[in-house]
């Protein structure tokens, strides 16, 4: 197998003949030896149902039901754990992701490169959710001592020997750009046209953003829990510099500072103490839930593959 497509589903069901029919054109254009896995993210518009008439119309499609959401990211987990392509492309169904850059990237990979990323240099997405993605990768980007564009998205192609070894890791809290970057290889990106949704909007609100942001925060990186120990040790600091003073204030003046101001103090030290347990408890539960070993996704169906 040359290539494979994998492309999480959710919520796009009116997209997906059009999706079909475009990638097809586009693979055909490289090789004749693919294979598109579309992997049912439990939509709630019933998309299976198309992609059973897309597999029984083209075998070179692949369809896979999960047992439920589980979301994108495993989704992809499951596309790639059962894709048998020397290069892998993972994109988005919304047709945001265009099909026709497939080729642009299957030929900057035959230049020597392992992974090549979609930059999109131009995103058709709300200024919003353009600002909350740079300030997430600005903060992720410190925490884990590496720099990330916001322009990079999931879609791209990579190199058979890179999933497998993607695919090796089990982590429970896993992000797909971030773990292919740490894992290295020759990788580079190039600008692709980025167009807007064939149908609604994304699924992605601001909650489900924010808790992704924070999983991948403290699944990637301790300097968040070693921040809380400078951010400790600097009020200790602050507050012996503060009783020497008031010990100095008595000393001079014989009066001491009202109730008012030892209340505030108090609650501000309760506040930075249950925000330092809670970050540990984060942690401590994200030990707790790997330990289980549970598997990352559960297939209910697969339509033209093999239950490897």
């Amino acid at each position: 197998m040359d290539i494979s497509v994998i492309v999480p589903v959710y919520g796009c069901r009116a997209a997906l003949n059009e999706l079909h029919r475009r990638l097809t054109e586009s693979l055909l254009k490289i090789t004749n030896d693919y294979e598109i896995i579309l992997v049912n993210d439990f939509c709630p518009q019933n998309s299976w149902e198309v992609i059973e008439e897309i597999c029984e119309k083209d075998k070179k499609v692949v369809g896979i039901e999960l047992s439920r959401n589980f979301g994108q990211i495993y989704a992809i987990c499951a596309g790639l754990d059962k894709s048998q392509g020397d290069w892998v492309v993972v994109m988005d169904c919304d047709l945001q992701d265009r099909p026709e850059e497939i080729i642009n990237l299957y030929n900057k990979a035959q230049e020597g490169y392992d992974v090549v990323f979609a930059r999109r240099a131009v995103r058709k997405d709300s200024g919003l959710k353009i600002l909350i993605s740079k300030m997430f990768y600005s903060i992720y980007s410190f925490a884990t001592d590496t720099k990330y564009d916001p322009a990079i998205c999931n879609f791209s192609i990579v190199k058979r020997k890179v999933v497998d070894v993607y695919c090796s890791m089990r982590e429970s809290h896993r992000a797909y750009v971030a773990y292919i970057k740490w894992l290295g290889f020759k990788q580079t990106s190039i600008d692709v046209e980025h167009n807007d949704r064939h149908e609604g909007k994304s699924s992605y609100n601001f909650k489900k953003r924010m808790k992704m942001a924070m999983e991948i925060l403290v699944s990637q990186s301790d300097k968040v829990l070693r921040f809380t120990v400078l951010l400790g040790f600097i009020i200790t600091i602050l507050s012996l510099l503060g009783a020497l003073g008031l010990i100095i204030n008595y000393f001079i003046s014989n009066t001491l500072s009202g109730w008012t101001s030892t209340i505030v103090v108090l609650c501000f030290f309760g506040g930075i103490i249950e925000m330092s347990i809670g970050l540990v408890g984060i942690y401590v539960g994200n030990i707790f839930m790997q330990s289980k070993g549970r598997p990352l996704y559960v297939i209910r169906t697969i339509r033209n593959g093999k239950n490897k």
